[in-house]
């Protein structure tokens, strides 16, 4: 059960951030085999003025960064979220051809009492 929040710089197509979508769905339902049809994720856009971005870490990022939240279940190990994060980084190079230097995921652990996912119920606790 992932929720994913994606952030970007405004002016990219619909096909482009539909693109993305599909590209993170992908790598959830190949790495952590996720149920069909979980897709909860958002796409903000942002003006030049409110996005930046820093050469950090020895990566040179273009205004083609994509920032990725990804919140799931604690459950998951670190073997697997550095198999989704490279699964990720392949994925938006292949669709929509994001350069995997643009690629900057962050993955947060919630306990599965922290979920409420519809009608005000704890389903996961």
């Amino acid at each position: 059960m992932p929720l994913l929040h994606i952030s970007l710089r405004a002016g990219k197509p619909e096909a482009y951030r539909q693109a993305i979508f599909d590209s993170l769905y992908r790598a959830l339902r190949e790495v952590l085999d996720v149920p069909e049809d979980d897709q909860f994720m958002t796409i903000g856009e942002h003006d030049a003025a409110n996005f930046r971005r820093g050469s950090a870490f020895g990566v040179s990022r273009s205004d083609d960064l994509v920032y990725i939240r990804i919140i799931l279940f604690a459950s998951q190990t670190a073997e697997q979220k550095k198999a989704l994060f490279r699964r990720i980084a392949e994925l938006l190079g292949e669709s929509p051809g994001i350069r995997p230097e643009d690629v900057f995921v962050v993955a947060l652990d919630a306990a599965k009492e922290n979920w409420s996912v519809g009608h005000g119920l704890a389903q996961f606790a």
